[in-house]
């Protein structure tokens, strides 16, 4: 029977001590930068917990997700790609697991990336409503991800003649998050442990 261990989550959803790896992985899954460490002791656990993780122990402490820790599955992917700023945006996205691809929309003239990573997200959020699905939406733009939550675009992009429809759906998808409070959990892309999204256009 293999020896209990004790996980010290520093830095993640809910920092705290776990009993158990998958109770730990649910606090560090998603989670950029996380910070934690296995000990076969509770009370070890309890002073590394105070202590903090910069604590210089001579051991190893673990600041980033393992490879044990991969993405969800039962996901989809939405990214967007602009040539120039401001310049023609579009946006899509995919299913994780295969990338096939769900939506393509634009390109919209004198959009930018911000924008696109904003109405991505949405757009994926309505598609898997629409859906009935519980699938969790995938974002490398932590921009994107707190204009979400913010329910509102704080884009500094000039409005002109060439980009109306842009703003309009701007405006659309501000009033859908307004109406749908309850919504698919979204989570940061780990682009350095994963690589690119898989919604990625492919045109760094």
């Amino acid at each position: 029977m293999p020896k209990q261990k004790y996980y010290v989550v520093w830095a993640g959803h809910e920092p705290g001590i776990y009993t158990s790896w998958d109770a730990c992985k649910e606090q560090i899954q998603g989670f950029n930068g996380a910070k934690y460490r296995s000990f076969p002791s509770m009370e070890a656990a309890e002073a590394a917990m105070k202590a903090g993780p910069e604590e210089k122990s001579g051991r190893e402490y673990l600041h980033h997700l393992d490879e044990a820790v991969k993405p969800a599955l039962n996901s989809i992917c939405v990214d967007a790609a602009c040539k120039g700023n401001p310049g023609e945006m579009e946006y899509r996205g995919v299913l994780t697991d295969g990338a096939v691809e769900l939506f393509k929309v634009g390109p919209f003239p004198e959009g930018n990336n911000n924008t696109g990573e904003f109405l991505a997200l949405v757009h994926g959020l309505s598609w898997l409503k629409k859906q009935k699905s519980d699938f969790i939406v995938y974002s490398d733009s932590g921009t994107a991800m707190a204009w979400v939550a913010a329910g509102t675009a704080r884009t500094k992009l000039a409005k002109s003649p060439k980009n109306a429809k842009l703003f309009e759906l701007i405006a659309r998808a501000e009033k859908w998050l307004k109406e749908n409070p309850k919504r698919n959990e979204i989570r940061k892309w780990d682009t350095r442990l994963w690589g690119e999204i898989p919604a990625d256009f492919g045109r760094k």
